[in-house]
């Protein structure tokens, strides 16, 4: 089982980031590397064995703006987990950009914590206080990208396939989720087919950076309209609602566009026998899912929402211990 000294030596030789905003910050070393001590982490809290707690008071800023079930559980646990303490802190609380500056509450954290984790509406907000702040920043969610998120996608792959290249199609929306689920996968390598319906794809610059990842690593990027055709023998499936927070008044007519590319044992058959089921959750049952999918003997839902505490403690771990 790699430790983490094996994992902090390798960690620092392999240019890691100050911080993470996007998928995009790692490198394919060093997203391997998270992964690999996640996969340590979760044997180690498994068999009730302590892998890794901080050395010194360690404590981090856990700005939401959004609520949370899995990101702020899975935090706030796994800093218990690691002697850290987290300091729980809504919009209410700090009125960001509206009480006091962006760029003023980065500056007084950094005076106080040794992190700053944020899941906030605007991606830009995350890139300004990671501007201002002198203690790494993490994006726990933004309406770009949820790079954690990713991480634990990956590691629930893994666990499941192995760690060989394979066919992965998202089905749905291709929004921040997708983003970052298809940037870690090309950039370890998989081949990443994206169906949605049109005027709902990733953005440009997204599948851009992508298949500049996939280039490097052997995979590949597509995009499709037909989720038949994005799922045929594919190893994993993965979906998430279709009416993310802030288009909720998009909600009918994206129901209506959405309809096909929903999950269910029909488009189930299209991939391969012992293809699994990926959602980020929540999930709305009976809409982009079936109750029969989420719940089936192919659903890997809930080791995924294990597996954002994992992830999560292997990243913070590297990037503060």
């Amino acid at each position: 089982m790699m430790t983490y000294e094996q994992a902090k030596a390798s960690w620092l030789a392999s240019d890691p980031p100050t911080h993470y905003l996007s998928v995009a910050d790692l490198n394919p070393r060093t997203a391997r590397i998270v992964l690999e001590l996640a996969h340590a982490m979760k044997r180690a809290t498994h068999s009730a064995q302590e892998l890794f707690r901080f050395a010194r008071p360690t404590a981090l800023a856990l700005i939401f703006e959004k609520p949370s079930l899995r990101t702020r559980v899975t935090l706030e646990v796994g800093l218990y987990q690691m002697g850290a303490h987290g300091v729980y802190l809504t919009q209410s609380d700090i009125q960001m950009g509206k009480r006091e500056a962006v760029m003023d509450i980065a500056r007084n954290l950094g005076r106080w914590v040794q992190g700053v984790v944020a899941r906030v509406f605007l991606h830009t907000t995350l890139e300004e206080l990671a501007r201002f702040s002198d203690v790494p920043v993490i994006n726990a969610l933004s309406d770009r990208e949820h790079p954690c998120q990713a991480l634990a996608d990956l590691m629930t792959v893994q666990e499941r396939k192995g760690t060989q290249p394979l066919t992965l199609a998202w089905v749905g929306d291709g929004n921040n989720v997708c983003h970052s689920f298809t940037l870690l996968a090309a950039l370890l390598g998989h081949r990443v087919r994206i169906a949605t319906p049109a005027g709902y794809a990733p953005q440009e610059v997204i599948l851009e950076q992508a298949r500049a990842f996939a280039t490097l690593s052997g995979g590949s990027v597509e995009l499709l309209h037909d989720p038949r055709a994005a799922v045929a023998d594919a190893d994993v499936i993965y979906t998430d609602v279709w009416v993310s927070m802030g288009f909720e008044t998009e909600r009918e007519a994206r129901l209506r566009k959405f309809l096909p590319y929903q999950v269910n044992e029909a488009l189930l058959r299209c991939a391969k026998p012992d293809a699994i089921v990926l959602h980020c959750l929540p999930a709305r049952r009976g809409e982009e899912i079936t109750d029969a999918v989420l719940d089936g003997t192919q659903s890997a839902v809930w080791d995924q929402a294990e597996n954002r505490l994992h992830t999560q403690k292997a990243l913070l771990a590297l990037m503060l211990g």
